[in-house]
């Protein structure tokens, strides 16, 4: 099984073309881990990305959330192989459910939708990403400075030289912020992926 994202632009009749920045930014060198097609734009302002884990998946999924300008369709299933070069040529059930996903997403309160092989498991996976964007949605930009050099694993001590405050000021920002329950929606997103594809 492999997980195909399937990302449409909101309100892009009233907002410049972002496509080319996303796909800078998700096919960026050094390449992606888990990456097995890299991101093309298929159609207007959609784009296409193929990947092998789930860990990656969920890590462009948040990307794509934070920026909160992005209908997101999370196809899980098989593909047909040999698995073309292009991802626009790519075909299988992961493609459609992927499809389907991103046409939920526009008329979702998260914009964020999950279709698969294994219901269960997609709305599973889509539950914590629904929960997940929830708490990234209130994030304020202090709130991602924080977040930001967490993830990076600078320690408290260190966040706070960095950015001038206190290390209590640092923990106050990273609870504010929803930064441990991030991460462990990360991690809970990416097994719940990990066993559905075992399954």
């Amino acid at each position: 099984m492999v997980f195909v994202l399937t990302v449409d632009q909101r309100g892009s009749r009233s907002m410049t073309d972002l496509v080319p920045e996303l796909l800078n930014s998700l096919n960026r060198r050094p390449r992606r881990t888990g990456l097995l097609r890299k991101f093309e734009r298929t159609a207007g302002d959609e784009v296409q990305g193929v990947l092998s884990e789930a860990r990656a998946t969920i890590d462009v999924i948040v990307q794509l959330l934070r920026s909160d300008t992005w209908y997101v369709g999370l196809g899980i299933g098989e593909v047909a192989q040999p698995l073309p070069r292009s991802t626009r040529a790519g075909s299988g059930e992961a493609f459609v459910y992927a499809r389907e996903a991103v046409n939920r997403a526009k008329s979702s309160p998260h914009h964020v939708n999950v279709v698969g092989s294994d219901p269960h498991v997609a709305e599973q996976v889509e539950t914590v990403l629904w929960l997940m964007a929830s708490v990234l949605r209130r994030r304020s930009d202090r709130g991602w400075a924080v977040a930001d050099l967490l993830a990076e694993g600078l320690t408290r001590r260190e966040i706070g030289v960095k950015l001038g405050i206190s290390q209590s000021a640092v923990t106050q920002r990273a609870q504010a912020a929803g930064f441990a329950e991030e991460q462990r929606g990360r991690v809970l997103a990416a097994e719940l992926l990990d066993a559905g594809a075992a399954a």
